[in-house]
């Protein structure tokens, strides 16, 4: 009779940690996705062979370093941009491009060019809110320089922080989800 009341014991004691954990107050999380492709394609706007800016670390943080592949614009052009994200550690790939569209009032690209490059990227994109967004982009090359340009994406960033619909992180806040610096020569 002892042993069933110790099982009974024990079936109550597993049952309520099961039920105190399956909680339907607690928060779904929604976790990260693995970033392993960033692409942006700089498309001349009166035609021309695009120029693309390209990050790939398909085995993600730690083992092999990343590649990143900067590229040079044309002086006094303008450049329509596209940004392309992915995993492909995945198969098949994931287009994470297609849950940022989804998801744009929860992200922002904010881009940041080094002293003495002559480039000034301006968002083409916007969220329901009409905050930017910038998954599309437009490029102003300007004289002949040498520098990096900053592609990052915030998640969750507030938007109606001073300076952020203008492009600037300061205020930002959230998360990064994927910071790259690209080598840019303007010649």
């Amino acid at each position: 009779m002892r042993f069933i009341h110790k099982l009974l014991f024990l079936a109550l004691a597993f049952s309520a940690v099961f039920v105190s954990s399956c909680d339907p107050d607690d928060p779904i999380v929604n976790e990260e996705e693995l970033i392993t492709t960033l692409r942006m394609t700089l498309t001349p706007a009166g035609g021309g062979t695009p120029v693309v800016l390209s990050f790939v670390d398909l085995d993600g943080d730690g083992g092999n370093a990343p590649v990143i592949t900067g590229g040079t614009l044309a002086a006094n052009t303008t450049y329509t941009g596209a940004l392309t994200i992915l995993n492909e550690s995945e198969t098949p790939v994931e287009d994470i491009t297609e849950e940022i569209e989804t998801e744009d009032d929860e992200h922002q690209f904010f881009f940041t060019t080094s002293a003495g490059l002559n480039l000034t990227v301006s968002y083409a994109d916007q969220d329901g809110n009409n905050n930017p967004v910038g998954l599309a982009t437009s490029a102003a090359a300007g004289a002949a320089s040498t520098g990096t340009l900053t592609v990052t994406l915030r998640h969750e960033p507030n938007k109606t922080a001073p300076g952020v619909k203008d492009g600037d992180i300061t205020n930002a806040g959230g998360e990064t989800d994927i910071e790259v610096v690209f080598p840019v020569t303007i010649q």
